[in-house]
Formats: structure tokens, C-alpha cells, sequence
């Protein structure tokens, strides 16, 4: 079983502003807008931007995203910002609030159930899948990233694995050869993302994923779809204690940020 690393200290109760979450010119943002740009390929910006910042854990669940502050951070106008909030809106990561700043989503302990039991079939499916589709090369691809997780699990750097993570898991996905199951599995991942650290804060928490994530690639390899599709319910499944672990670390963060 896996709860992935997010960037920073997610469930730190520290709460930084926009502007040092967004810098003018940094990996963050984008500096200076081109002024060849159109205002949808600035919005496609600005959404990616956010996206990773809500995925990596920067921006936190129920963070408030004013968009006059991300305007100055990302060097455009309000326009692009608002249509990057409301299309985040539609994939579930942002929550527009009408005549109020946007916020990051938050999820209620039902709903995150509920959803990470549906990313454990998804994720399930794409092994099965991927069995049996998966060629050569998609072979080798997946074992090559597998293999940069090795000096991370060494260092303890739960950032880079997490970053890592996520390109053996869409290998999966793409293995599967079914682009609306990868569509809907990558999306749900994302939507998941901010809440997916915890486990690996434990002892040996890294290693203990690697060898699990050599299990599923051996399973994968081998053809044999049924273990690959239990390996991976299993490796994405919250446990009742990673669970309430979660829900209480949640909790203590939204106290923290309400004072």
C-alpha cells in the first residue's frame, strides 16, 4: 500500500502566502508573459501552474486563490486567472465560489473513501490491462523508472519519489491501451495527489513502496493480469489506520491555518 509524497511540508499547519508560494520568474511562475501569447495559451498556463502547486501540496486544500495576487505572480491580466480557476474548477481541484476568491478543494473523509476505492480499481485495471497490451519497449520504459527510484529510496528524498512516482504510474495507465481508462485514472491521481503523503512519512516507508512497485512490474511482464490488478488494489488501498492518520492530520491543519 502507497500514499505518495507531496512537495513541501503539506500537513505542516504552515501556511505561506501566494507570493512566496508563486514567485515573478521562478519554476513557479513565468516571469514575463510573452506578448505573442493569446489569452488561452496564458490560461493553459496559469492552469498548469496551479495544478502542480495544488498537486504537489504548495497550495493546500482550502487555501484561498485570490486572483489579483496570482495575476501579479504569473505577470498577466486577471482574465487568463479566472479561466484557469474555473477550468481547475471542472476537474475538481479548485472550488469556484462566486463573489468570493476561489479555493482549493477540500474533501470530506466519505468522499476521500470513496475515492481512493475507485483509484484502487482504476489503477487495478491498468495493470490487468496492461498485462496483456504493454510491448517491449513499454517494458524497458517502465523499468527504467523504476530504476531512478533506487538513490531517492537511498536518500529518503520522499520529494523526488513523489515526483518519480507519478511517471511509473502513468506508464501503467498508458500501458493499458485504453486512452479513456488513462484519462480518468491520471485525472483521479491528480485529484488525489495533495492527500497522498502520509505513509511514506513512516519507517522504511520508501523501500517498502519500491519493492512493491517491483512486484507490480514483475507481475506486469509476466502477463499475468490478476496478480498485477491485486498488487495494485493493494499497493493504492487506504488502510482503517493510514486512514485515520489522515483524517486527524487533515484536521490539525485546518486548525492551524484558521487562526
Amino acid at each position: 500500500m502507497e500514499i505518495e509524497a507531496q512537495a513541501g511540508t503539506a500537513c505542516s499547519g504552515e501556511f505561506a502566502t501566494m507570493s512566496t508560494m508563486i514567485k515573478p520568474g521562478s519554476e513557479a511562475g513565468f516571469g514575463k508573459a510573452k506578448g505573442s501569447d493569446g489569452p488561452g495559451i496564458r490560461s493553459d498556463r496559469v492552469r498548469r501552474q496551479i495544478a502542480d502547486q495544488i498537486i504537489s501540496g504548495a497550495l493546500r486544500p482550502g487555501q484561498e486563490l485570490d486572483e489579483k495576487k496570482l495575476a501579479e505572480a504569473f505577470n498577466v491580466s486577471r482574465t487568463p486567472v479566472r479561466e484557469a480557476l474555473r477550468q481547475l474548477a471542472a476537474a475538481s481541484l479548485v472550488e469556484w465560489r462566486p463573489h468570493q476568491s476561489a479555493i482549493v478543494a477540500k474533501i470530506t473523509p466519505s468522499k476521500m473513501v470513496e475515492m481512493f476505492e475507485v483509484m484502487a480499481e482504476l489503477e487495478g485495471f491498468c495493470g490487468r490491462l496492461a498485462a496483456r497490451r504493454m510491448t517491449s519497449a513499454e517494458h524497458a520504459a517502465m523499468i527504467s523508472i523504476h530504476k531512478k527510484f533506487r538513490p531517492y529510496v537511498r536518500a529518503r528524498d520522499r520529494e523526488r519519489y513523489h515526483v518519480l512516482n507519478k511517471s511509473l504510474h502513468e506508464a501503467i495507465y498508458a500501458g493499458s491501451h485504453n486512452q479513456y481508462l488513462k484519462d480518468q485514472a491520471s485525472a483521479l491521481y491528480d485529484r488525489l495527489a495533495p492527500y497522498r503523503a502520509y505513509q511514506l512519512k513512516r519507517p522504511d516507508a520508501l523501500r517498502l513502496a519500491s519493492e512493491e512497485h517491483q512486484a507490480i512490474i514483475d507481475a506486469i511482464i509476466a502477463g499475468n493480469g490478476d496478480e498485477a490488478y491485486r498488487l495494485l488494489v493493494d499497493h493504492v488501498s487506504l488502510s482503517n489506520e493510514l486512514f485515520a492518520d489522515l483524517v486527524a492530520a487533515l484536521s490539525s491543519a485546518e486548525s492551524e491555518s484558521g487562526r
